[in-house]
């Protein structure tokens, strides 16, 4: 079973939100998922950041088994500094 990380649409219409989802990746969109692991939120309000609250711990956890994050997951992941945190938890072992 291929496992993705993926964004799940919530909220209405012309002001999305979405879920951060660990999903099959045979799965709908906004189908099943194994496990929800952040929000993000483009668009707040005018002149304000996006809105991004994730659970480091999960999302390792679950790119270490191996699920592969869609395109603008692994950017959230970017900015979010965990790439960084796995490298250096690598370089510690």
């Amino acid at each position: 079973m291929a496992v993705k990380i993926r964004l799940k649409r919530i909220g209405r219409h012309k002001h999305a939100s979405y879920r951060i989802v660990v999903a099959d990746s045979r799965s709908p969109r906004d189908g099943r998922f194994i496990q929800e692991i952040g929000i993000y939120q483009p668009v707040q309000e005018a002149n304000t950041p996006a809105l991004v609250r994730l659970d480091h711990e999960a999302a390792k956890k679950w790119l270490k088994v191996g699920a592969q994050p869609t395109d603008t997951v692994k950017n959230i992941f970017k900015k979010q500094g965990l790439y960084k945190e796995i490298r250096e938890e690598k370089e510690e072992v």
